[in-house]
């Protein structure tokens, strides 16, 4: 459940600590599904809130909003299938094209909670699906 850490490092790290692959699949879908509600709801709030604590806080917050800004704007034509490919595609090793940034694309394109929800919770669930079926084609081609 910590933003940033996909099923890309998680279904793997499961792996290799002894998690079946179906539990570390599962697990990873909602820990990685969890933060997006609370992140669309409430990052407009704790932006502000950072920008007014500390100037350091608040230079990381225009970095977060422009990062998500930039994604955004090639995302504004079709919005919704933008979003479920910009989670589903997992590009590992490469922060910021998880479930925690489109929840961020989301809130500050305005995509209502449910539509951005549902399509978040469905790019999450194809991008576990990607990594599980690398993660079991790896383990069964170098570990058995």
């Amino acid at each position: 459940m910590v933003p940033g850490i996909g099923p890309s490092l998680t279904i793997p790290l499961g792996v290799g600590l002894g998690l079946p692959i179906i539990t570390s699949t599962i697990v990873s879908i909602f820990g990685n599904i969890f933060p997006v509600p609370f992140i669309i709801i409430f990052v407009s709030k704790i932006f502000a809130w950072m920008r007014k604590v500390s100037p350091r806080l608040g230079r990381l917050a225009d970095k977060f909003d422009s990062k998500a800004q930039k994604y955004g704007r090639r995302l504004r034509h079709g919005q919704i299938i933008g979003l479920l490919l910009f989670v589903a595609i997992p590009i590992p090793f490469i922060p910021g094209t998880g479930a925690a940034t489109g929840a961020l694309i989301a809130a500050m394109l305005g995509i209502r909670l449910k539509t951005a929800v549902l399509a978040i919770s469905a790019g999450s669930i194809i991008s576990s699906i990607f990594v599980a079926v690398a993660t079991f084609g790896i383990t069964t081609l170098f570990f058995n």
